[in-house]
């Protein structure tokens, strides 16, 4: 069993939780993922690791929740436990050689996109941070991007807060004004991260993008996370999770995707109504 040390809210719709599990936080490293379940007959879901730290034996998640099984993790409180959290799984984001890269996040992907920019800084590298939000309500870890980046740029879809417009209006900017990266990382929505690699791709750098948002089980079998990169077939969760953003199929990922929005409908519904009553 593994027990919740710490839970904190980080807006309407994203929790972030500290679990007690030393033997993965020995190991993990950014851009890994866990697989989890929150109770003995609860489905299996692959979270990422959104930090960890060692002393302590913790690892930290961040979920958005949006179906039945996040639905019953957020009812967990501190001090509660769950049974499985197996990890960490997947191939770390590769840093080694990188002086100047900028990570570019969406949404609850800056919880993958976070621990990618703390490594960077950690390593001595020159961090550009540009994250992205619908709207105010909604920005989770602006201090924590902050204080692992050399610039930070805020930008909302509703201009509500920061810049108003989307992540590659920055980007653009920057690569226009003849601003270079050895590399830049996108994490976010897959319509994000589709612009994001043709803002690019114009330029000639060199971009790697998170296929997170696709996984499922975790381990390939289900077949949910199978995508097109570089005209060959790849699994996100064991050949990945990133990928040359340059090479990937987003249009086929994006319909793949939208496979399963029916039955996490219903199973958040279902959640739901059941919670309904155990009130009533």
């Amino acid at each position: 069993m593994y027990q919740i040390v710490a839970k904190k809210s980080l807006n309407p719709t994203v929790t972030q939780m500290e679990i007690l599990a030393p033997f993965v936080a020995k190991k993990a490293k950014a851009g890994q993922f866990v697989i989890l379940r929150v109770d003995e007959d609860g489905e299996r879901i692959p979270l990422t690791v959104a930090g960890y730290d060692r002393e302590k034996g913790t690892v930290t998640i961040i979920f958005q929740i949006v179906g039945g099984t996040t639905k019953r993790l957020n009812e967990k409180n501190a001090g509660e436990y769950i049974p499985d959290f197996v990890g960490p799984l997947g191939k770390p984001t590769h840093l080694e050689g990188l002086k100047k890269v900028c990570v570019v996040g969406g949404g609850v992907g800056c919880a993958i996109a976070l621990p990618v920019a703390k490594a960077l800084c950690e390593q001595g590298a020159e961090v550009t941070s540009i994250v992205g939000f619908r709207s105010k309500d909604l920005v989770i870890l602006e201090e924590e991007f902050k204080n692992c980046s050399s610039r930070f740029c805020m930008m909302t879809d509703d201009g509500s807060y920061g810049r108003a417009g989307n992540v590659c209006v920055p980007l653009k900017e920057m690569l226009e004004n003849g601003e270079r990266f050895d590399e830049v990382i996108t994490i976010g929505p897959l319509i994000m991260m589709k612009f994001v690699c043709l803002t690019t791709k114009e330029y000639g750098v060199k971009t790697i993008a998170s296929m997170n948002p696709i996984m499922i089980d975790g381990t390939g079998m289900c077949g949910g996370c199978r995508l097109t990169v570089g005209g060959k077939m790849k699994f996100a969760c064991v050949d990945g999770p990133e990928f040359d953003g340059h090479e990937i199929d987003f249009d086929e990922a994006m319909s793949r995707s939208r496979t399963y929005a029916d039955f996490e409908t219903r199973e958040r519904e279902t959640a739901c109504n059941l919670f309904k009553k155990e009130v009533e």
